[in-house]
């Protein structure tokens, strides 16, 4: 069972990347959003959702830390992709309300959150064990999503959608 939360927990190997292992792991929450936007088109019901993968994550995260024994390793990815639906709740994924668009503007705001760790996510990830992993994502995510609603309107207002 260990092994089954590690493998997860690094994106099915793909935060052993060599290159920006968050980045390449973060890529499997587009699916993982595609498809809770999808199934479930009320926001209420997504960030319900939303819940459920945050916490799937904080066990995913522990096993990861614990095998490799290192505070928050770089090849644990499961922060990345499963806070990344955070970022879309209320938002297009398909069709003509520039659905895809959002989802690529949203995988970049969610990589730029992440990565600048904006007060009050630069503390919070000195935490322990998956909540120091996770906490930092989810204000990551946060923000992004505040971000992403705010581009949605103003693309909406001008037309561009």
């Amino acid at each position: 069972m260990r092994k089954l939360l590690v493998w997860i927990g690094t994106g099915f190997g793909l935060g052993y990347s060599p290159f920006a292992p968050g980045t390449v792991g973060a890529l499997w929450g587009l699916p993982l959003a595609w498809w809770i936007n999808t199934q479930y088109p009320s926001p209420g019901v997504q960030a319900i959702a939303t819940l459920i993968c945050l916490a799937g994550a904080l066990p995913l995260c522990q096993a990861v830390e614990n095998h490799l024994k290192v505070k928050d390793p770089k090849p644990c990815v499961a922060d990345e992709f499963l806070t990344y639906p955070l970022c879309l709740i209320g938002l297009p994924v398909v069709g003509q309300e520039g659905g895809l668009a959002m989802m690529a503007f949203a995988f970049l705001t969610h990589r730029f959150f992440d990565i600048a760790k904006i007060w009050p996510a630069n503390g919070l990830q000195r935490l322990k064990g998956g909540v120091g992993i996770l906490i930092d994502d989810v204000f990551a995510s946060l923000y992004a999503l505040a971000v992403n609603h705010a581009f949605y309107a103003l693309a909406r207002k001008m037309n561009w959608i």
